[in-house]
């Protein structure tokens, strides 16, 4: 009995080192494959590394994994990109968490930047028309992710009317002040109305990350946050300007990829950087490729007219962008298991998630609809898209398909 005992636990030890990637190169080639084939956005990259972690590869438990995907959802920045980030880190520690990110993100932007250099070649109506159907793309996107996350996270009369106040006060002002003052108004409401809703939480997170090491990642984090625009304005520099507009937008925005997209297009188009067409053509070209939404930062930078653009201002974006999240990642994940017990943690991430709701919801008619539906036609495009993703499922990459055909044939009409 004892002999069987003892086999059994050293097939079981066999059985992890057979799981355990031997470096952070087997990492970056998971994840590779990962963002070379995750269309759907955020949910969707969430479904596709619990088949492949939980289930297939078992690298995290189902535990574990609802843990991080809380407080990626719960944290500014990209949710599904910090998942990812926080399972590499796990697994391979630091090396790990970069061949992540690498892995996952870097075929999406070079995508895109290809796209970027491409889309001034569109001229003509052939041209228009298929940039206008990407434009059109993004209202049927857009519309998509309103309606699953009014869902999921305004269910009950509370917290849908937090995201009526939250869409009231981004529509009565665009700025990035009123998104930000929505998003403390949410946590603050759900703080003090969602408490009998906090269900307590279970599992564990164990990441290799010191209590000192997270709060330099935290000072890191919010020092940039002060400092780049004082740099700015001390140095005048337009390098510096970009910089500061991707930082900014990169840790201020809850809720995934979609809500980035009135903080970019403050940060971009306001100051007259680029243009809205430019600007929601690219955010449409976004729909098309695998990876990150957050990509689309790539696509500003390599466009965008103040020096540095083209490859240095692609490569300015995407750190500029993600950086703020993995910084306050790195920062909470060693407090995180401790504060998330708290009925008050839980019940602030229910407002905060409800005022998301609506400031897409606030979004998806300035500046989308807004800026892209002059026609019935147009309506008729989007509205065709909306009920393929809602209804048939359709996967977004032929959505985007559709919407470019139908844009490139109604321009030849």
């Amino acid at each position: 009995m004892n002999t069987e005992d003892t086999e059994a636990e050293l097939n079981a030890v066999s059985d992890q080192r057979a799981i355990r990637p031997k470096s952070a190169a087997e990492v970056l080639l998971v994840f590779l494959k990962l963002g070379l084939t995750s269309f759907g956005g955020p949910i969707a990259h969430i479904g596709y590394f619990r088949e492949e972690f939980v289930v297939r590869r078992k690298w995290i438990d189902e535990h574990a994994f609802a843990d991080l995907v809380g407080l990626c959802q719960f944290l500014p920045g990209p949710a599904s990109s910090q998942v990812g980030f926080s399972i590499g880190l796990s697994r391979a520690g630091y090396l790990g968490a970069f061949a992540a990110w690498a892995g996952f993100t870097l075929p999406s932007a070079a995508l895109l930047v290809l796209f970027a250099f491409g889309a001034g070649a569109l001229s003509g109506p052939v041209g228009a028309g298929l940039l206008h159907g990407l434009k059109l793309t993004a209202v049927a996107i857009v519309a998509q992710a309103v309606w699953g996350m009014a869902r999921t996270l305004t269910p009950d009369r509370t917290r849908a009317s937090i995201a009526l106040v939250a869409a009231l006060i981004l529509l009565f002002s665009t700025s990035s002040a009123a998104q930000i003052g929505a998003i403390v108004l949410g946590g603050i409401c759900g703080l003090w109305l969602c408490r009998s809703e906090a269900a307590a939480p279970s599992g564990h997170v164990d990441m290799p990350v010191s209590r000192k090491a997270g709060l330099v990642a935290l000072g890191a984090f919010f020092v940039l946050l002060a400092g780049l625009p004082v740099l700015r304005g001390v140095t005048g520099s337009s390098g510096m300007a970009l910089f500061d507009a991707f930082y900014r937008s990169g840790a201020l925005v809850f809720g995934g990829g979609h809500v980035v997209l009135p903080l970019l297009r403050e940060a971009f188009v306001a100051p007259g950087w680029l243009s809205d067409d430019a600007f929601l053509a690219g955010y449409g070209a976004a729909q098309a490729v695998p990876g990150p939404l957050f990509t689309f930062a790539a696509y500003l930078g390599t466009v965008v007219q103040p020096q540095p653009h083209g490859l240095a201002g692609a490569v300015l974006g995407l750190i500029g962008i993600f950086l703020p999240g993995i910084l306050i990642l790195l920062g909470v994940l060693p407090f995180w298991d401790s504060f998330r017990r708290r009925a008050g943690a839980q019940a602030m991430m229910r407002g905060v998630n409800a005022a998301v709701v609506g400031i897409l919801g606030a979004a998806l008619y300035d500046p989308v609809w807004t800026t892209t539906i002059h026609a019935p036609k147009d309506f008729g495009i989007a509205l065709v898209g909306f009920v393929l993703l809602i209804v048939w499922r359709a996967p977004p990459l032929l959505v985007v398909a559709f919407s470019a055909a139908a844009g490139t044939a109604m321009a030849l009409v």
